[in-house]
């Protein structure tokens, strides 16, 4: 079946619409060649029309393996060309299959190229993927759908769950968080304890962990205002990593602002500077907010990181707390493992007993 994305400003490209449902959500670009299948899982997406610019999609199949949450979060999927004979010895099914069996509105055939630029020009929009004799009022109808505000609290897991290990106890506070960062933090060796994201500063403590990771999430840290109060009163009691949203939660947290991105970070493929260790390395980021760097001025904080391609704080530590954070995901699922190094940093961290 034929159909289109319409963006909020009229824009309209044409494809193959895979099935015949509609969607409605923000359009952004994902930049990875590779790791289809962790897009469409990452909580971080949920509520955004993902566009995918490498041009072939679908090549190696999908494997549960690879799946960063208990399902899809995202609200649509752009490709432009959709692999009909994957191939790979992991492969359990094809994404075709995977799309439909998870009720993913997708369109294909679409050139990528041409969507890529217009939200890199003008910014992410609203946008609907609809089929070709969509009519006008239903066109109408889809784009007066408001965005969505209470993503965070879609994707946060509804119970306290465990990881055990023989390491240092880890509260871990789920805003979204993957499955390969909590199997991350697992393989150093850390006791994981995950709870829900709106879980009070109190309930973190009765706990006794002996240190806070903060994880990454959907959507404008400031529809939180009830998290970041709660991660206020954490900041002086247990050392304390944070990621993606969480980085920008602490940064809310300790006085400081955040702004949303042009068209964001989105990829496998983000080169950031270390430097304290004036070293580049490559990342896999998600994010569409950023961490005002002017905000940082007057508060005893350092930044540590910061993203080659447009100079944006990228990461940031206290200069007197076991406190700090990096705005990307170091766990590489899917992408480079260059930043592994930080899980190592935060054990460090917690055994000199800072």
């Amino acid at each position: 079946m034929n159909g289109k994305l319409i963006l909020e400003d009229g824009s309209s490209f044409c494809g193959t619409l895979l099935g015949d449902k509609t969607t409605v959500g923000e359009v952004v670009f994902n930049t990875g060649m590779t790791g289809y299948q962790e897009v469409l899982t990452d909580p971080s997406y949920c509520g955004q029309i993902v566009t995918m610019t490498y041009p072939l999609i679908g090549n190696y199949g999908v494997a549960q393996i690879f799946d960063q949450s208990r399902r899809p979060y995202v609200k649509g999927f752009i490709i432009s060309e959709l692999c009909g004979k994957p191939s790979s010895w992991q492969m359990e099914g094809t994404l075709t299959n995977y799309l439909q069996t998870n009720d993913i509105v997708c369109i294909y055939n679409v050139d990528t190229r041409a969507v890529t630029r217009k939200i890199r020009n003008h910014g992410t929009m609203k946008g609907i993927i609809v089929p070709e004799n969509a009519s006008a009022e239903q066109i109408e109808q889809l784009l007066a759908v408001p965005a969505e505000v209470d993503t965070v609290r879609q994707v946060t897991t509804d119970k306290v769950y465990r990881m055990p290990a023989d390491g240092p106890r880890i509260a871990v506070m789920d805003f979204g968080i993957k499955q390969n960062i909590l199997n991350s933090l697992s393989r150093q060796g850390f006791d994981l304890t995950v709870v829900p994201a709106f879980t009070s500063a109190q309930q973190v403590l009765e706990m006794n962990p002996d240190g806070i990771f903060l994880s990454n999430g959907p959507g404008d840290p400031k529809d939180v205002p009830e998290v970041i109060a709660a991660v206020k009163e954490l900041l002086d009691k247990r050392p304390i990593f944070g990621i993606c949203l969480g980085h920008q939660l602490l940064a809310l947290a300790m006085g400081g602002n955040t702004y949303k991105l042009k068209f964001g970070h989105r990829g496998t493929n983000q080169p950031v500077k270390n430097l304290e260790r004036n070293r580049v390395y490559i990342t896999s980021q998600n994010h569409g907010y950023a961490v005002e760097e002017e905000s940082l001025a007057g508060l005893n904080v350092q930044v540590t990181h910061r993203a080659v391609n447009d100079g944006t704080v990228e990461g940031m530590r206290h200069n007197e707390l076991p406190i700090f954070s990096v705005q990307y995901h170091p766990e590489a699922a899917p992408g480079p493992d260059d930043n592994t190094y930080l899980f190592e940093e935060f054990m460090n961290l917690l055994e000199r007993g800072v």
